[in-house]
C-alpha cells in the first residue's frame, strides 16, 4: 500500500513541470513583442537604410523567429515527453513532428536550432565587421564552432547508442521481426509476419 502511494505521488510529480512550459509560452509572447518592435522600427526607415542595414534588420527578425521555433520545440516536445500527451491527434493543424520526437531527437533539434541562431549572430557580426573588434569576432567564431562540434558529438553518441542497441542481432532476420527467447532460426528460413516461428529442436545435422 505504501509503495503504491509513493509511486502515485512520484508519477504525479511530473505535473510540477507544467508551469515551466507555461512560462516558456509567456516567453514566446515576449519574443513576439520584440519581433514586432524590430519590425515597426524597420518598416518606416526602410527607404533611409543602406542595403547592409536592411540585411542586418532582416537577420535580426530571422534570429527572433528561430528563437521562437526553439521555444515551441521545447514546449511541445518537453511537455509530451515529460508531462503528458497532448490530445489533439485529430486536429488538422497538428504539426507532423509532434509526438514523434523523443528525448534524444529533441536534444539534436535543440542543438541544431542553437547552431542556426549562432550562425545568424555570426553573420550579423560579419555584416558589420568594420565596427567589430577582432577579438570579439574570434570569440564569436570560437563559440559557434563549439556549438557545431557539440552537435556533431551528440549525433555521434546517439548513433553509437543505436548501434549498441542493435548489436548481436542476426542480420538475416528483418529488423521488425519479434523473435521469442529460445527460438532457433536456421539461415535460409524466412520468418513470417512480425513474429518468428519457434523451433523446438536444434539445427538439423
Amino acid at each position: 500500500m505504501l509503495e503504491r502511494l509513493i509511486e502515485r505521488i512520484l508519477f504525479a510529480s511530473r505535473w510540477v513541470m507544467a508551469p515551466f512550459y507555461l512560462g516558456l509560452a509567456v516567453a514566446l509572447v515576449l519574443l513576439l513583442v520584440k519581433f514586432m518592435q524590430e519590425l515597426f522600427h524597420t518598416v518606416p526607415n526602410v527607404f533611409a537604410m543602406t542595403e547592409a542595414q536592411l540585411v542586418l534588420s532582416i537577420l535580426s527578425l530571422i534570429d527572433l523567429s528561430l528563437a521562437g521555433n526553439l521555444l515551441l520545440l521545447v514546449i511541445f516536445s518537453g511537455y509530451e515527453n515529460f508531462v503528458s500527451k497532448i490530445d489533439n491527434a485529430d486536429h488538422k493543424d497538428r504539426p507532423e513532428w509532434m509526438g514523434k520526437i523523443d528525448y534524444s531527437g529533441m536534444k539534436l533539434k535543440l542543438v541544431a536550432s542553437i547552431v542556426a541562431i549562432s550562425a545568424i549572430q555570426l553573420l550579423r557580426a560579419f555584416m558589420n565587421i568594420e565596427n567589430r573588434d577582432n577579438i570579439e569576432l574570434a570569440w564569436l567564431v570560437g563559440i559557434h564552432l563549439t556549438f557545431v562540434v557539440s552537435g556533431v558529438l551528440l549525433a555521434l553518441m546517439d548513433r553509437l547508442t543505436e548501434s549498441a542497441a542493435g548489436h548481436g542481432k542476426d542480420p538475416h532476420i528483418p529488423h521488425d521481426t519479434d523473435v521469442e527467447d529460445g527460438t532457433v532460426i536456421e539461415h535460409g528460413d524466412k520468418p513470417d509476419g512480425k513474429k518468428a516461428a519457434s523451433k523446438s529442436g536444434g539445427k538439423k545435422s
